[in-house]
């Protein structure tokens, strides 16, 4: 076993002095190689920078609005959410109101399913873990295969849960067993990693993604991409959204989730990278049921995407109205004050660093107002695109296991 050495440190006035006692010698899964991170903040950012001394230096990013003619920008009204100065005022009202809103943006979504009714189809003793496959109607259009992977002392004591929520190229065998993970930088497989740390895993394939692949409006005959273009263009004539339908199957995965007896039904979190990363964002938002979060390389705020000429994002992300009410900032005013860790690279393109910063400055001054500052926090890395490095999966359990510790007792 190599331990994996990671430096927490912090700075005043953008210095980069070190505190020897905040050296953890941990992460017991990672046996490649000792990796070196820093955490420091910048002069120019209340943001926290992880350096990467042996990253190859990115260059500079393209600054905002440098792309769009000027008559298209004097005719965008884009919204700028301002944080309460009130924490009363913010219970007492916004925070029902901006809940509301959401789901009403995402249209006329029916009810869901009852969780009872979902099918358990193969249960496998992995050694250290039980593998369950199950699969359920989702009351609207499909039947959704998911997995749980649940640890043998679950089967003693209800243990946390964590919701594994894949992102756009992956899908539930990807995020929890590896399987298919071609691609390194983007790698979301999490699923051993948290049942070894003792969690209860969960996930499903999405709309348009695994084994749903072909059960869309064109059948076998559409690809993933094609189907997921009929289903975002028929749902629109239907008066709701594909985002609204997917954050929905994440909440009946919810729902069974807390059927389980093998769960501890107050300690349940979720986690994604990229897609997954806004589906757990989403999905904490509209239901308190979710206590902890840990988002990657999503930490994105809808307005500077349009500043930087909406290059990324595929059309199951855009939510009809939403800019006519508030941007990403009411999502994470929403899920506080539970605990929330976002990791991001400074040169992904799908979250840009200025939109990045705004979020920060905001979400900072939410949990400010809940008197509990320490629960949020973002990190970014330097030289960083849109990646899923071995350092952010040490401290996406660094965090769960800090607010949802398996072990432990109620």
């Amino acid at each position: 076993m190599v331990a994996s050495m990671v430096v927490n440190t912090r700075y005043t006035s953008g210095s980069c002095r070190g505190n020897q006692s905040s050296v953890l010698m941990w992460c017991r899964w990672l046996t490649a190689s000792l990796l070196v991170f820093s955490v420091c903040a910048r002069p120019t950012a209340g943001l926290q920078w992880v350096s990467r001394p042996d990253a190859k230096p990115l260059g500079a990013q393209q600054e905002a609005w440098v792309l769009t003619p000027p008559t298209f920008r004097e005719g965008l009204h884009l919204p700028d959410w301002r944080v309460p100065d009130r924490l009363e005022a913010w219970q007492d009202e916004g925070r029902q109101r901006a809940r509301s809103a959401l789901w009403s943006l995402l249209g006329n979504l029916p009810a869901r399913p009852d969780p009872n009714g979902v099918r358990i189809t193969e249960r496998v003793d992995k050694g250290q873990y039980i593998l369950e496959r199950f699969e359920f109607h989702n009351g609207v259009d499909m039947i959704v295969p998911g997995l749980l992977m649940i640890p043998k002392a679950a089967l003693v004591r209800p243990a946390p849960a964590i919701l594994a929520l894949h992102h756009y190229a992956s899908n539930k065998e990807a995020v929890c067993l590896g399987v298919g993970q071609d691609n390194p930088k983007v790698d979301d497989h999490v699923g051993t990693l948290l049942v070894e740390n003792g969690y209860v895993v969960a996930a499903i394939d999405g709309y348009f993604h695994g084994q749903r692949i072909g059960m869309g409006p064109g059948g076998k005959t559409s690809n993933a991409n094609q189907q997921e273009m009929e289903l975002f263009k028929l749902n629109l004539w239907l008066g709701r959204s594909l985002w609204g339908l997917m954050v929905r199957d994440d909440q009946c995965l919810l729902d069974y989730v807390m059927t389980r007896p093998e769960v501890d039904k107050e300690r349940i979190g979720a986690t994604g990278m990229s897609m997954g990363c806004m589906r757990a964002h989403w999905l904490a938002a509209l239901d308190d049921r979710v206590k902890v979060v840990v988002g990657v390389a999503c930490f994105v705020r809808y307005s500077q995407i349009v500043a930087h000429g909406v290059k990324h994002h595929s059309v199951y992300l855009y939510v009809p109205g939403m800019l006519n009410h508030f941007d990403t900032e009411v999502l994470h005013a929403l899920i506080a004050p539970r605990p929330h860790l976002e990791l991001c690279g400074d040169h992904d393109g799908t979250e840009p660093l200025d939109g990045i910063e705004i979020l920060d400055g905001k979400v900072q001054k939410v949990y400010q107002l809940y008197g509990r500052p320490a629960d949020f926090l973002c990190l970014v890395y330097e030289n960083t695109g849109h990646e899923y490095l071995p350092d952010m999966k040490t401290r996406m359990i660094e965090w769960f296991r800090k607010y949802l510790p398996p072990e432990a007792t109620r």
